[in-house]
Parts: C-alpha cells; structure tokens; sequence
C-alpha cells in the first residue's frame, strides 16, 4: 500500500491563476535556444540562406518547435505534477483500464484532462481555444469559426436551428444527410425538397442546381413566403459538387442565407486541382467533417461563419444546447492540430495523395470490366474531388456489396462506401502506395475471375435503374409533428400508403429514403427491399429485418 508523504514544495505542482499556461513550453524552447543576445554578440546563429537572404537560425528552430496554442496548452497542463481531485475517474491515467491502455497506452489518458481553468473553456473560449479557433478561420477563409467535438451532424443541426424558427421554409435536396432530418426534428421547420440529379445506372445522386433553387424559390413567392434559408450538400459523398458560387449570388439577392455540409470537402482549396472551397463561393455557413480528408480525431468537426445574415450569438447558443458539457480536449486539440498541419504546408500538402489517386484512376481505366464513376455522369457539376473513386463491376455480374465483400475478404481492402452499383474508396494523406496497389490487384483479380459472366441480368439492371427513391414522397406531416406524433407497428407490406413514424435508409451514406411525416409509397417498399437483398445495413427502422415499419396513427 502507498503511503501519503508531503515533500518540499519544489515538487508541487499548483494552479493560483487562470492564464492560459501554454506560454510555458515554448518559454522552454527559448531556454534550450539560449539567449538571442548572447548569441548574436557571438555571431553564432545568423547565416545565408539558399536565396541569400540573412536568417536568425535560432527564430527558425523556434518557429520549427513552437506547438499550437490548445496543443500547446494541453501539453503543459498535462505535465503539471498536480494532486488531482477532479474528473475524469482515470485520473490522469492511474486507473486507466488495463485492457485499453495495453491496446493504446497511458499517454492518451494522462491529455484526456477536464475543462482546466488553463484549458479555457469551449462555450466562452478567451484562451488557447479561442486563439486556435481564430487561427481555423482565418486558415479557411471564415470571419469566426467553431470546434465541434459532436461532428458535423451537430454542425448541421445548429446551422439549421440558428436560420430557422419554427414553421419557416426550409430548401434541402432530397439527399441530404440525416443530421439535416434530425435538425427539422428540433426545429419544427417545413422542409421543401429539391431533388438532386441522378444517375441511374450508378444508382447515384448529385448535388442541386441553381436553376432548381431559383425555380423552388418562384415557386414560394407565389404563395407569399421565402425561404428561411438553403441547404447544399457540396460536395456528395461520392465527391460530386454543386455550383456553391451561383446558388449563394442568387440566395443572396433575396437575403436568404446559404447553409453547405461540406462535411466532405474541408480539404477544398488547398491544391490547384481541388475544387474551391464552400467559403470562397460566399457561403454563409459551412460545416466540415476536419476527421475525414484531414487529420483531426474522428468525431470532430468545425462550423464557419462567413455573412452578416445570421446570427453569431443564436449560433453560439445552439451549439451550447447541442454539444457535451463535458467536451473532450483530445479532440478540441486534434483540431488545433490539424490546423496547424495543414497551415505549415497548405499548398503542397496534397501533392503526393493527389498524384497517387490519380495514377490510381488511370491504371484502373485499363482494367477489363471495372468501370469508373467521373464527372461525365453529371455534367452539370463544376467540380469533382480527385481524391474520392468510384467504381463499379456491374460489368462483371457483381453488385458494390459483392464486389466489396471479396476485395476485404482476401485482399484487406477496406472501402469507404459501398452502394448497390458502386465502391468508393477515399484517398486521404495516410494512403500509402501499397494499399492502391493492392486495391489495383483486387480489381484485377474481379476482372480475370469474373470476367465469363455477361454482366447484370435483365431484372437486376431493371431494378437498379428504375427504383430512384428520392423524387417519389408526399410530405403529409413536418418531420416534428411526425416524430411526436402517437404511433404504432404494422407489417412491412400493410405500411403502404400510411403516413412513415420513423427515418429509414441505408447506412452509410445516410440518405434518407423515408422520412417522418411522408406516405409509404409502393417505389421506396420495393427500393428498401432491393438494397436490403444486396447487403445494405438498414439504419433508422426499429426492425432492420423490415418485417414491420413504424407508422404515424393519425
């Protein structure tokens, strides 16, 4: 048993203020660097560099150390030799569970600290937090930006709640991510959808035009109202961009506000040949998933404020109602941190992920009965990510879930995206040269094993290409009055023509193909059963077996 023991005071470790103390490490860098002074009256660390300029070696070995500043906060505060009585349980990692640190280590438990008077706080930041989200928005063009330690499904939520009151209109294409589904859920606004395009053969959507959301837009005036605001998804899962510029010049002609989930897309605008950022087209807010294409830790996100149209203070308090209490500092300085990787090298950070997926795309073009999805199938798209691909074997006689399952099983390719025509596959900056060889192997080995087949039967084709669920709804219920709304099971094939009690989809993506509040038609039936039959997981049903759906009993 330990025993408690006092020893001087030089081993204390005590908090007396609430300065931010992330000052203290690089205090230590300017220590370790000696004093500039004295080396300069040495002339010990002035030197030419290659375009002949004088440089100060030691300001660049400082500048080269120098962390983040909630990083940099974190890390001090974490090496303090505290008496800590304060949350969490693990206590800085001395009752961390074994089985976890022997998977992961101690380390991430001694970071995992509270809100520290030190640490700032994320719901009134005047710190390290405030200071790294000042430095976000200034890297992505923002006028304030956000961390969101509830990923972009909270960003979502809170962009809508602060544009919409209760019973506004709001404009949202028909794929829109679920978060936008749960956002109408707690804001009582009235969708109006706009279906996006759509490819059949791939059983893919797009994005929305501009002319689909000046026509949506006459087409209220005549009833007297105006939208309370516009919801783009830009860009789609699948990478495909709608024309963000355009639709805000137009939105912005009549005071609505442009909300983007660029949850795909925080990387946009950081190369030549990435598309331009949502925030470079005059968006108004923009949500991004930072876990996805860039480096932050998965579940956290940031929400930009770009326009004197909304609301700061409304955004604020939204985002305080729908983020944890108790947010993790892990993931507030994963996103300092990746600011802070993207900013060193923000030109030229993508060149090699860029270079390898587009190598990867053409040697998959010279693959015998693999095919591959590009902006041909949607014209009107101005832009595509070069980091997402997409393929398909419908060719070959195999469905993205066949396909799929076979580059796993004995390839250890592991997809992003798996539909019933396609597979997408994220190129990021961790993909290695050797993980596109091997997914180039799999899709060589589904050509040479495949390759006798004549590709999809008749029926099969029929059913893929005729059954695009999202143009076939009628909205009889808002999405709360629906959730709240008395409701009761009924077998799957007695739900047609009743009003649907509950969101279902195939997961991922997340797009919806029932929504609270819609009559069941006979089309989404036959199109939930036909994902079902190739191995989509169901998302969003009480009964993903779909012997019964949820219906509202009005």
């Amino acid at each position: 048993m330990q025993s408690l023991s006092m020893s001087n005071g030089a081993n204390w470790s005590f908090r007396l203020t609430r300065t931010p103390r992330g000052c203290i490490s690089q205090q230590t860098f300017c220590l370790a660097l000696g004093n500039k002074k004295e080396h300069n009256e040495q002339g010990g660390n002035l030197e030419f560099n290659p375009t002949g300029e004088l440089v100060d070696r030691d300001s660049q070995k400082l500048k080269e150390c120098r962390l983040p500043p909630l990083v940099s906060a974190l890390k001090a505060s974490a090496e303090d030799n505290a008496a800590s009585f304060h949350f969490p349980g693990h206590n800085r990692g001395h009752a961390a569970p074994s089985s976890l640190t022997r998977l992961i280590g101690a380390r991430p438990f001694l970071h995992d600290l509270p809100e520290l008077p030190e640490l700032d706080n994320l719901f009134a930041p005047e710190g390290p937090i405030l200071e790294a989200q000042k430095q976000a928005a200034e890297l992505f063009g923002a006028s304030e930006t956000w961390f969101l330690v509830g990923g972009s499904t909270c960003g979502v939520q809170a962009a809508i709640m602060a544009t919409c009151s209760p019973g506004d209109v709001l404009f949202l294409p028909r794929n829109s991510h679920i978060s936008a589904i749960s956002a109408m859920v707690l804001s009582g606004v009235v969708p109006k959808y706009i279906v996006p395009e759509y490819d059949p053969e791939w059983d893919i959507a797009g994005g929305i035009t501009p002319s689909q959301v000046e026509k949506a837009i006459k087409e209220l005036e005549m009833e007297g109202l105006k939208p309370a605001a516009v919801f783009v998804v830009s860009p789609s899962y699948h990478g495909v961009c709608s024309d963000i510029g355009a639709i805000s010049e137009l939105c912005h002609k009549n005071d609505i506000p442009v909300i983007v989930d660029e949850a795909h897309g925080a990387h946009f605008g950081f190369h030549q040949h990435l598309p331009t950022s949502a925030l470079a087209q005059e968006a108004d807010i923009v949500v991004q998933s930072t876990h996805k294409v860039l480096c932050s830790l998965t579940q956290s996100s940031m929400l930009h404020l770009s326009s004197n149209l909304i609301d700061r203070e409304r955004i604020c308090r939204c985002l305080q109602m729908l983020q944890s209490s108790s947010p993790s500092y892990l993931l507030l300085a994963s996103l300092d941190a990746a600011t802070a990787q993207l900013s060193d090298s923000k030109g030229t950070i993508f060149n090699e992920a860029i270079e390898l997926a587009v190598e990867t795309r053409r040697m998959i073009k010279q693959i015998h009965g693999i095919s591959l999805f590009d902006t041909v199938n949607f014209p009107s798209s101005p832009g595509f990510d070069p980091l997402r691909i997409t393929v398909g074997a419908r060719e070959l006689g195999l469905s993205g879930f066949e396909a799929d399952d076979i580059l796993c099983r004995d390839f250890g390719v592991m997809s992003e995206l798996v539909g019933t025509q396609s597979i997408t596959l994220a190129f990021n900056l961790g993909t290695k040269r050797e993980h596109a060889s091997r997914l180039l192997s799999g899709l060589e080995y589904l050509s040479e094993t495949y390759s006798h087949t004549n590709g999809l039967s008749s029926e099969t084709e029929t059913s893929a290409t005729t059954l695009a669920p999202f143009d076939d709804f009628n909205v009889v219920l808002s999405p709360r009055d629906a959730f709240f709304a008395h409701k009761r099971k009924v077998r799957f094939e007695d739900s047609l023509g009743k009003i649907c009690g509950e969101l279902i989809c195939p997961y991922p993506p997340g797009i919806p193909v029932v929504i609270p509040g819609e009559v069941v038609t006979d089309r989404a039936l036959k199109y939930l059963l036909h994902v079902k039959s190739k191995g989509a997981t169901i998302s969003g049903a009480a009964d993903r077996l779909l012997s019964s759906l949820v219906v509202c009993d009005v």
